[in-house]
C-alpha cells in the first residue's frame, strides 16, 4: 500500500480523475481575525478505508473532507478557455465534516483532499505558527504533512464593501420540510445566516413580502412575507412584529446591512409580488400576478405601506442601513414600466437607497435609479462615467472573460473579485444565489447533492453556494474561496491606511502587463498567492515603520 500526499491552496481543485499538478505549497501568511484556507490532497494505489486525520497546532484548525458532485451541465455551449473542463461529471464543491468513526476512505489512483481551515483569533501571536496533520491508517502507518502559517500583527479591518448573496427562505422550508414562521424554522433559517456572516456576507434580503423572483408567470413560491397585512375597507394596517424578530435575529449573527424584496415583479416591473392580506378575519391575495402595477389599488398599498416601513425603520435606528429593490434585471424593452414603478417608489423614499441588477446604463442616464448593481461584463460605461456608490453582480449570463464561480472555473476566477472591487472602489456585490435550491422558474424543488443546475438550467455553481446538511448548511470550496476575496479586499484597505489608496493601487499592478480590469487580470493562482503574501509583507513593514517613530 502506498499513499501520497500533498499541501496545495485553496485555489486548487483536486479532481478524482486526474492527475495533480499543482504546485506544492506549504507557506503562507495571514493576517489577525482572518480565515485561511489551505489543502491535503491524498491519494492510494489501493482501496484504504477508516484513515484518521490528525491535526496539531496552537491555532483554531478544522478539517472537512471535499466532495464530489455531479455536473450535468457545467457550462454554456460557447464558452471561454478560462476553464477547468467543460465535460459532465464529478466535480470538487461540498465540505463534509469528517466524521470520527468513519474516518477517510482512499480511492485506488484517485486524488481526493482534505480542506483545512484556520480562524486566527485576534489574540493570537504573531509570527511563525506550525500546523501538522497527520493521516493514520488501521494498520499505525502514518502520513504527515506540516504547513507554516505567518500571522502578521495587524488585525482584518471591519469589510468596507456591502456584500449580500441572496438567501431564499422558502427553499429551507421546502427542503428540511418546515411548517413557515414555525420555531424549527426559524432555528434553521439562522443556521444560513450565521453561515453567509460568518463568510463576509453582511447584507441579507429580506422577503418583506415573497420575493417575485425566478418564478414562471402565473406561478407562485410559498409564502414567506416578514409583514403581516390586515385590509378593511380601503384601508391597510401592517404588523411588524415578524419583521422586526428577523432583524434582531439577523443582527446578532453579525449581518449589518438590509435589503427589501422587491416590489414589483422581475423582468419587467409589470406587476406586484404576490401579498397576502387579512379580510374579515381570513387569508386572502391581495396582489400578484392578476395585478397591473400601475393599478390605483396597488399604488393606494404602497402609499400606506411604505410610510409606515420608514416610520418602523426610523424608530428601529435601521434607516442607514437598509437598502430597496425596483425590479430585478429590466432590461431597454422594460424601459417603460420600469419608469412608472421607479416613479412611484421614489415619491416615498426619498433619498433612501435603491438598488437594482441591471446592464444598461440608460436606466442610470435616465434617473431611474441612482444605485445601479451592473453586470461586470456591462460595467465600463458606469466607470467610464464615474457613477457614484455603484455595486456590481453576475450570475449566469456572464461566463466570459470575467470572474464568476461556477463549478468548472479555476478557483482564482472566483477570488479576483476582491481585488477587483477595491481597484474600481465599488460600494457593493450582489450575487442571486446563496442557496437556490429549486428548478427554474421554481418549479420544483431539487436535490442538490444531485441536480446541481436548477433542473438543467443554469450551469453548475450559479444557483447556490451552500447544500442542505442534515444539521444545517454544508459549505462549498466557492463560499470558502469567496471569502478570501473579501478578506483579500479588507487587506488593501487596510494597507491604504498606511500608504494611501495611489501607492496601494501601485502595488497591486505592479508589473502587470495591462492594468487590471473586471475582463482582464492575471489568470494564475500563483500569481493571486503571491499578491496577497506580498500585501501582507507590505503591511508588516509599514507597522515597523509606524512603531518605530
Amino acid at each position: 500500500m502506498i499513499i501520497e500526499t500533498k499541501l496545495v491552496s485553496s485555489l486548487t481543485k483536486v479532481f478524482a480523475d486526474e492527475d495533480l499538478a499543482e504546485p506544492y505549497v506549504s507557506f503562507a501568511s495571514a493576517l489577525l481575525g482572518e480565515t485561511y484556507s489551505f489543502q491535503v490532497a491524498y491519494r492510494s494505489d489501493k482501496l484504504v478505508k477508516e484513515m484518521k486525520v490528525e491535526i496539531h497546532s496552537q491555532l483554531n484548525v478544522t478539517a472537512r473532507v471535499v466532495g464530489l458532485v455531479p455536473s450535468e451541465y457545467p457550462c454554456h455551449f460557447d464558452y471561454d478557455d478560462h476553464t477547468l473542463r467543460h465535460t459532465p461529471g464529478l466535480y470538487p464543491d461540498p465540505l463534509f465534516p469528517i466524521i470520527e468513526e468513519e474516518g477517510l476512505t482512499a480511492f485506488p489512483n484517485q486524488w481526493r483532499s482534505i480542506w483545512i481551515t484556520v480562524d486566527i483569533e485576534q489574540d493570537v501571536r504573531p509570527g511563525d505558527h506550525q500546523i501538522e496533520i497527520a493521516l493514520i491508517c488501521t494498520n499505525g502507518d502514518h502520513i504527515k504533512e506540516t504547513f507554516q502559517l505567518n500571522v502578521t500583527d495587524a488585525n482584518l479591518p471591519e469589510q468596507g464593501v456591502i456584500h449580500t448573496e441572496w438567501l431564499h427562505t422558502d427553499c429551507i422550508a421546502s427542503i428540511y420540510q418546515l411548517e413557515i414562521f414555525s420555531d424549527k424554522y426559524w432555528d434553521t433559517v439562522e443556521k444560513y445566516v450565521k453561515t453567509a456572516a460568518d463568510h463576509h456576507i453582511n447584507m441579507i434580503l429580506t422577503p418583506l413580502f415573497t420575493p417575485p423572483l425566478d418564478t414562471e408567470i402565473g406561478g407562485e413560491r410559498p409564502t414567506v412575507q416578514l409583514v403581516d397585512v390586515t385590509k378593511e375597507g380601503e384601508k391597510y394596517t401592517f404588523h411588524f412584529e415578524k419583521l422586526l424578530r428577523w432583524f434582531k435575529m439577523c443582527q446578532n449573527n453579525g449581518i449589518r446591512y438590509f435589503e427589501f424584496s422587491h416590489l414589483f415583479s422581475q423582468w419587467g416591473a409589470k406587476h406586484p409580488p404576490k401579498i397576502i392580506g387579512n379580510v374579515h378575519g381570513k387569508k386572502q391575495k391581495l396582489f400578484g400576478w392578476e395585478t397591473d402595477a400601475t393599478s390605483q389599488d396597488y399604488r393606494s398599498f404602497l402609499a400606506q405601506f411604505l410610510p409606515a416601513l420608514i416610520q418602523l425603520l426610523e424608530e428601529s435606528d435601521l434607516t442607514d442601513y437598509c437598502y430597496f429593490h425596483i425590479s430585478d434585471e429590466p432590461r431597454m424593452e422594460h424601459l417603460e414600466s420600469y419608469t412608472n414603478a421607479s416613479r412611484v417608489m421614489n415619491d416615498y423614499l426619498g433619498d433612501l437607497p435603491i438598488i437594482d441588477a441591471l446592464s444598461d446604463y440608460a436606466f442610470y442616464e435616465k434617473g431611474l435609479i441612482k444605485n445601479p448593481v451592473s453586470a461586470n461584463d456591462h460595467i465600463t460605461p458606469f466607470l467610464e462615467n464615474n457613477v457614484p456608490g455603484l455595486w456590481t453582480y453576475y450570475c449566469t449570463s456572464q461566463y466570459k472573460e470575467v470572474s464568476n464561480r461556477f463549478f468548472n472555473m479555476p478557483s482564482s476566477r472566483n477570488r479576483i473579485l476582491g481585488m477587483q472591487l477595491y481597484k474600481f472602489n465599488l460600494q457593493g456585490f450582489l450575487h442571486w444565489g446563496f442557496n437556490f435550491w429549486y428548478s427554474s422558474y421554481s418549479q420544483k424543488k431539487i436535490d442538490p447533492f444531485r441536480n446541481t443546475d436548477a433542473n438543467y438550467s443554469f450551469p453548475s455553481g450559479d444557483a447556490f453556494l451552500v447544500y442542505p446538511g442534515e444539521e444545517g448548511p454544508i459549505e462549498s470550496l466557492r463560499l470558502e474561496v469567496l471569502r478570501e476575496a473579501f478578506q483579500d479586499h479588507s487587506a488593501l484597505q487596510l494597507l491604504e491606511s498606511y500608504i494611501g489608496r495611489e501607492q496601494t493601487l501601485h502595488l497591486l499592478e505592479n508589473n502587470l502587463e495591462q492594468p487590471l480590469t473586471f475582463s482582464h487580470y492575471p489568470k494564475e493562482a500563483a500569481w493571486l498567492l503571491a499578491k496577497r503574501d506580498e500585501i501582507n509583507e507590505r503591511i508588516k513593514l509599514e507597522i515597523n515603520v509606524h512603531t518605530h517613530k
